[in-house]
């Protein structure tokens, strides 16, 4: 697909928006992160095992259980990627502190500046005043240079949290308020 930055709209999702939302994550992930996690794993994963969570979320008043939002940014109807995000749920947040839980986009969007446009849209969307978290892999070297592009830089937290059985370090990073 032919990505044209001219012809994409950045618009905050609805339910109906769950099964494509679901696709990018899972096609997403399976780009991302190999090497990263086992490819067995990222084989098995399935949007519709991913749909229900992301109709719940986009089915809740504000968008998320923690009042947070989803934006996608999709061309002629497609749905190029997505972005999550809302209040911090980390439990050293300071109160106002917002959280970018998650950025996806389909592998053939990437390097297009779709991710540039919905991260200065989620941007926008937060008040000058807030602080704004995000957790990335360690390993995951283009995520880490593109939120650095963006004003994040990592904040010295670290979590190991376990995906497809494999223990991986997740870093927090953070972007001063403005």
């Amino acid at each position: 697909m032919t990505v044209d930055l001219e012809g994409v709209t950045i618009r905050p999702a609805t339910p109906d928006d769950a099964l494509h939302i679901a696709q990018v994550h899972v096609t997403s992930w399976q780009g991302a992160y190999a090497g990263l996690l086992p490819a067995a794993y990222l084989a098995d994963l399935d949007p519709a095992m991913r749909v229900n969570q992301w109709a719940s979320v986009l089915g809740t008043k504000g968008g998320s259980p923690t009042e947070g939002h989803v934006l996608v940014a999709e061309l002629g109807g497609h749905t190029l990627g997505f972005a999550s995000f809302g209040l911090s749920a980390d439990e050293d947040a300071e109160p106002g502190t917002r959280e970018l839980y998650a950025m996806y986009l389909e592998p053939d969007a990437w390097g297009k500046g779709v991710a540039r446009e919905l991260m200065r849209t989620v941007l926008a969307e937060i008040p000058a005043s807030a602080a704004m978290t995000l957790w990335v892999l360690e390993g995951n070297e283009r995520a880490r240079h593109f939120y650095r592009r963006h004003g994040f830089h990592p904040d010295g937290v670290e979590r190991i949290d376990e995906i497809g059985g494999v223990p991986l370090t997740e870093l927090r990073y953070r972007r001063a308020a403005a």
